[in-house]
């Protein structure tokens, strides 16, 4: 009987340590749902339809769902409440992060499970390629002589985008004019056009414009340089330390809802990860003026906190004072 006793616990534990690798091997077995929580034609749904044929190619089918609205929240909230089966996932960014940060939203970072970084998006300070400023230390000696005439846009409030402004003018000593538009186009027509001295924007949606001359970055809002625009210099090193409570990034990142299967995670990870790092995506990542380099699992929910930590700050501190 003792012995039966034992065989039986025995291959209950056999079960029990074979069932997850069972699960990670079998999935997916249905379609994937991407909740893209922006509009069609932004730059996260065309990473999102980018990467839908890359899972093809793993024999993964998925389909593209935009749920826009409320900053993303909208297509956010859907995730954070969904089956956490694997089969609901969405394509979240920093501007979540920041609703979270702010309390906002009636759900906070741990309704969710952080899978894989599609990229992250250095912010650049741009100008019109015509513009009298031809580098960051006469744009910031400008503003600090001519204290309320500089006008510099972003796209949307309350943002990362917004941060990156309102710390310029407070490394600038100045007293700038913030202007907010709905979008990233807006307010690159406005810099053309003459309206607005300077937008906060990224790469991804500028590089036309630039490699055009029609629009000139001054400084990068990172620690480092980018490498599709090597010839810009950071706030740093041209002298001013933007980030004493933690750097800021606008970030793209896969994730699901809280209370996933640790084997169906690794396998989410595993699927979107070969995409990211594939050689099609890569390419476009060096086009368009990004870093994907894939980074996933605990490593990405520890990057995300922390960058959560610095966006609790500018949400108490910049926010509240701009």
């Amino acid at each position: 009987m003792q012995y039966f006793t034992k065989t039986i616990i025995a291959a209950t534990m056999a079960i029990g340590l074979t069932a997850p690798l069972a699960a990670q091997a079998d999935f997916p077995t249905q379609e994937l749902r991407i909740i893209v929580p922006f509009s069609p034609g932004g730059s996260t749904d065309i990473m999102a339809r980018l990467i839908v044929p890359m899972l093809k190619e793993q024999g993964v089918t998925a389909v593209v769902e935009n749920l826009p609205g409320g900053g993303s929240a909208v297509g956010m909230g859907q995730v954070a409440t969904a089956k956490p089966d694997g089969y609901t996932i969405g394509l979240a960014s920093s501007s979540l992060l920041s609703l979270i940060a702010q309390e906002m939203v009636p759900f906070k970072k741990d309704a969710y499970t952080d899978l894989v970084r599609f990229s992250e998006d250095p912010l650049i300070l741009l100008v019109k390629g015509s513009s009298e400023f031809k580098d960051l230390t006469s744009f910031m000696d400008h503003m600090k002589a001519n204290p309320g005439t500089v006008t510099i846009g972003t796209p949307g409030t309350n943002n990362v985008n917004h941060a990156m402004a309102e710390l310029t003018n407070r490394a600038g000593e100045g007293d700038y004019r913030h202007v907010t538009y709905p979008g990233g186009s807006r307010v690159i027509a406005e810099i053309l056009g003459g309206q607005i001295d300077a937008g906060v924007l990224k790469p991804s949606e500028t590089m036309a414009q630039m490699e055009a001359g029609e629009m000139r970055a001054l400084g990068v809002y990172r620690n480092g340089r980018i490498e599709s625009l090597p010839d810009v210099e950071t706030f740093a090193e041209a002298g001013y330390n933007l980030f004493e409570s933690g750097e800021l990034a606008q970030v793209t990142f896969l994730t699901a809802p809280a209370g996933l299967d640790p084997a169906v995670r690794d396998r989410l990870i595993e699927i979107f990860s070969t995409a990211v790092m594939s050689d099609e995506f890569q390419e476009f990542s060096t086009v368009y003026g990004f870093i994907a380099d894939g980074l996933s699992g605990d490593e990405l929910e520890t990057y995300n906190s922390e960058l959560m930590q610095a966006l609790e700050v500018a949400a108490s501190e910049i926010f509240t004072d701009s």
